[in-house]
Parts: C-alpha cells; structure tokens; sequence
C-alpha cells in the first residue's frame, strides 16, 4: 500500500513538473509573438513582415484641431487657412483647418486631378446645351452647344480661365453626367484622407452641401502634383487651344486668374510661384489655393478660404508665406 502511494506520488510529482514546463514554453512563445508576421500566416494582412507596414500618413503633414501662427498674422481676414512644407512633412500654419468652408473654383483642382487619371487627354468631346449654359455672371471660355474640343484644352481652361462650361464639358465626358461625376469626386476624396469633404458640381458653384477644408484641400492637392499631366496644367501661366467652333477652326489664348503669376500681385521675397488656383462666389469669399518653393527649394502648399475681399486673400497669403514658410 505505501509502495502504490509513493509511486502514484510520483507520477503527480512528474505530471505537474510536465505541465508546469509546457504553461513555461508557451508564456515563452507568446513573447516572441510577432503580429504582422502572424497575421499573414493566418491570412488577415497582407503584410509578411512588420517592416513591409505602410502607415496611411507617413509622407503627409499631420495636424490637429489648434491653431498654429494665427497671432502674427492678419488672420480675422479669412475664416480659414494653412500652410504645409511638403519636402519637410510638416504643417507650418494652420487656421481652422478642420473646418467646413465652400471651396468655390478650387473645387477644379479635384476635377482636374480626376479627368487626368481617367481620361485620355488626346480624346475630343462635342459640347453639350448643358455645358453652355451658364448665368451671365460666370466664369467661362465661352463655349458654344456642338464645339469639338481635346480634354487637354478643356483642363487648361478649366485651370487657367476657370471655366465653368469646360468644367461641365469635362465631367459629361468622363462620366456620362454630372452626377455620376460628383459620385467620382467623392470617392476619390475619400480614397486620399479628404473625409469632411462632399462635392456637388465639378465647377465649385455654391452648394450648401458642397463643401471641402483646407486641409482636405491640402491632402488632394499633394496627390494631385504627382501626376504630370496635372502638374504641367496647374503651374501653366498660359495657354494656346485650338478646337473646333461652328465647324471652324478656332484658336483663343487663355491667362491664369492667379495674381501672383499674372503679375498683378508681388510675391513674397525668397519665393518661387509654381502654380494656383483662385475661387470667388458671395457664400465661399475670396479663396486660393497656392503651390510655392522658397530659398530652400522645399516645395509649400499654402491656402486661404473665404478672404473678405481679393487684397486681404493676397495680404495673408504673403504674410504665411513670408513668417512661416521661409
């Protein structure tokens, strides 16, 4: 009998010492648990090793909801603004850049972007009624109903004349209608980080459910100056386009409406204006969306929404510049 319990003894003795060292062997595997490796054995990333992790926002300029700057500038002349050193990966100014703001024209840098990733700017469109018609009061490059026209010379007057006919013209012929357009543009923005944004119209006129912010605004500017063919059209100061118009052959000259390239404006010492796009209607204010290099050559992305009158725009934009941008 003693002899059964010493060895039934035993062999719990040995059962525990067994499980003790396996609960050891796992708490060691545990810590060298690696999740992203393991995640791909399981099929739940696509990533096989944790360096191969692409973060969302590694060569953007990240910024809160504070105010960067504002005191040393003119800033109650608009409702908001920012400035983004996009060689340096850094946000420089900031002024409710989180806030929604009508984009007015600007909205054309969106239209732009997209028609150079889906379109062939060598195809020609025919203009429709709806493109031409337009109020009185808008901008265009007077389009007539039945001209044949490139995509190439419809974005040069979509960007330098901001045209609101070509921007029609444009969005029918991507996309079939504008609406479908809009649906475009709202995709594409969100697929660029641009969340607090929602277009109506590929033209920008006021829409109290079309809006952007700055720094959406900034985040789809950046991607779009990647794309050459968009890049050559926003920093152009002008354009020559020859299309066909009532059967005849047509040739007008378009200049950019951004003041600084157009000379009407001077720019801050130390500054390279590469290109820009303006947008006035009565809700939006006076807006400008600029692409600028200083003394350094590090590219800036600087904006301003709903200036109280065209000087104001320019007297803040120079003082970003100039303060924060060098």
């Amino acid at each position: 009998m003693k002899c059964i319990n010493k060895l039934l003894s035993f062999v719990l003795i040995a059962s525990m010492s067994l499980s003790l060292t396996a609960c050891k062997s796992e708490q060691e595997d545990v810590t060298k648990y690696n999740l992203y490796d393991t995640s791909f054995e399981y099929g739940l990333t696509q990533n096989g090793a944790t360096s191969d992790v692409e973060l969302y926002a590694k060569k953007l300029c990240v910024t809160n909801t504070d105010d960067l700057g504002t005191s040393n500038v003119d800033s109650q002349v608009a409702s908001g603004a920012g400035a983004f050193n996009i060689t340096k990966q850094s946000t420089v100014y900031a002024q409710s850049v989180h806030e929604k703001l009508y984009p007015a024209s600007t909205t054309k840098i969106l239209t732009a972007y997209i028609a150079c990733l889906k379109g062939n700017l060598d195809d020609y469109y025919t203009v429709s009624a709806n493109a031409v018609k337009q109020a009185s009061d808008s901008s265009v490059i007077n389009l007539k109903e039945g001209d044949v026209i490139s995509l190439r010379d419809l974005l040069y007057g979509l960007m330098l004349r901001s045209g609101n006919d070509a921007a029609i013209a444009i969005a029918e012929g991507i996309s079939g209608d504008t609406e479908t357009f809009a649906d475009l543009m709202n995709e594409t923005a969100k697929s660029l980080g641009a969340t607090n944004s929602h277009f109506v119209t590929p033209n920008g006129l006021h829409d109290e459910n079309h809006y952007t912010t700055v720094y959406d605004m900034y985040l789809i500017l950046n991607a779009a100056i990647e794309n050459p063919d968009f890049y050559n059209i926003f920093t152009a100061n002008t354009y020559t386009a020859n299309y066909t118009s009532g059967g005849k052959a047509k040739t007008v000259e378009w200049a950019t409406t951004n003041q600084y390239q157009n000379g009407k404006i001077k720019k801050p010492a130390g500054f390279n204006i590469l290109g820009g796009k303006t947008g006035t209607t009565g809700a939006a204010g006076y807006c400008l969306v600029l692409l600028s290099e200083n003394e350094e050559q590090d590219k800036i992305i600087s904006i301003v929404f709903n200036a109280d009158c065209r000087s104001n725009l320019y007297l803040l934009m120079n003082e970003i510049l100039s303060k924060y941008c060098i």
